[in-house]
């Protein structure tokens, strides 16, 4: 790197779920990004613009990527208020743009987060307002510019969010059903896994279809961003439109044509359309087969090969059925599933002990609010598999 490309890079800051860290470094180093530091459901970087614009089409397990303009302490609430007036905001924004402030607080002053975006949005409107005479609109679903302020202790950090919209939102997802998993997540234990490409994949509980297509879009190099159409750094004023295509132009152009054998089931047919809606929409349908069946009438597609599977817990299973849901996966699996590796996450951490298999691997990791685990099983032929 020269000292010119050097000049040109800066701070980022990847977010992502929790227990995902390690890929979405991994995912980064991959892409290119320089400085990497593994942090709490983050990952800090460093990179240029270009980068910057990659790491949002491409990256599987980012939620959103934040460039902090400036850091500051806060000893008393009025600080804060103080220290983000005094930035020069009217060289990012105008009064005929919007903003929206999102806030994040841990162990500080202030002990809510919408007292701290209002106050944070109050400064910033209340700098351009003295500097340019108008103000700019608050816009809560598509700012202009989306400011993050993150507080932790005594530290400020104020970052712009070049992501817009979370970066779960792939924008192929055109039918869900209850509870969809979170696409970052499902992309991450996908990853978690292992799973070969050349390695038949069954999810026998798919739902709308999204951990068969983040595995498929993963072995065929798709990029993440591949079908959404915005991202906030688009609105910013320093926006290189020729920079950003030729971005795109340069991942798509990596995209494989590999032959997959992907395969899915469930036992809800409403469940199975929808997924076919979204393989239509990423034309993904020659490489996943798809089949109303429940798991315990299934019969294996492949000899052998891959399950990951994100089964009904929570709001999806009632819970006086999730003794007996989960003891079915397990009979399931050892009646049918020899020579398979299987891999179940779940935050029914009492209930998934009746599948009554010795699990080989236990990753701690979050959906949502919920604490789960993604389960591996090894399969063997005999009784090595089981508990």
């Amino acid at each position: 790197m020269n000292q010119l490309e050097i000049q040109k890079t800066f701070p980022l800051i990847a977010k992502t779920v929790s227990g995902l860290e390690d890929v979405l470094a991994a995912e980064l180093e991959t892409l290119g990004a320089q400085d990497i530091m593994k942090l709490n459901r983050a990952v800090s970087f460093s990179a240029g613009t270009e980068l910057m614009y990659r790491v949002n089409y491409a990256c599987r397990t980012a939620l959103r990527i934040l460039k902090p303009l400036f850091h500051f302490e806060i000893l008393e609430q009025k600080d804060l208020y103080e220290q983000i007036y005094a930035f020069a905001w009217e060289d990012y924004i105008g009064p005929e743009n919007s903003i929206s402030i999102d806030a994040v607080i841990s162990y500080t002053v202030f002990t809510n987060s919408q007292f701290v975006a209002q106050r944070s949005k109050d400064a910033i409107v209340d700098r351009l307002r003295d500097k340019l005479g108008t103000r700019p609109s608050v816009d809560l679903e598509n700012p202009d510019l989306k400011v993050n302020v993150h507080l932790f202790k005594d530290s400020c950090t104020i970052a712009l969010d070049s992501s817009g919209q979370s970066l779960h939102r792939r924008g192929y997802r055109k039918s869900t059903g209850p509870a969809p998993i979170n696409e970052v997540l499902a992309a991450g234990l996908v990853q978690l896994s292992e799973w070969d490409p050349a390695t038949p994949l069954f999810d026998p509980m798919c739902g709308s279809g999204t951990l068969l297509i983040e595995a498929a879009m993963l072995a065929k190099n798709m990029p993440a961003g591949l079908f959404r159409e915005e991202w906030g750094f688009m609105k910013w004023r320093d926006f290189d439109a020729a920079l950003w295509e030729a971005v795109k132009e340069e991942c798509k152009a990596l995209i494989s044509g590999v032959k997959l054998n992907l395969h899915g089931s469930d036992r809800a047919e409403r469940a199975i359309e929808s997924a076919r809606e979204n393989l239509q929409f990423t034309g993904l349908c020659d490489d996943i087969t798809l089949q109303t069946c429940s798991f315990e009438d299934s019969l294996p597609p492949f000899e052998k090969g891959f399950i990951i599977s994100n089964p009904p817990y929570d709001e999806r299973l009632k819970i006086e059925d999730s003794l007996v849901f989960y003891k079915m996966i397990g009979d399931t699996l050892k009646r049918k599933y020899a020579g398979y590796t299987a891999w179940f996450i779940s935050s029914d951490l009492e209930s998934i002990k009746f599948i009554g298999l010795r699990p080989s691997r236990r990753i701690p990791v979050f959906n949502g609010p919920l604490e789960c685990r993604f389960i591996k099983f090894e399969m063997f032929s005999g009784k090595k598999g089981f508990s």
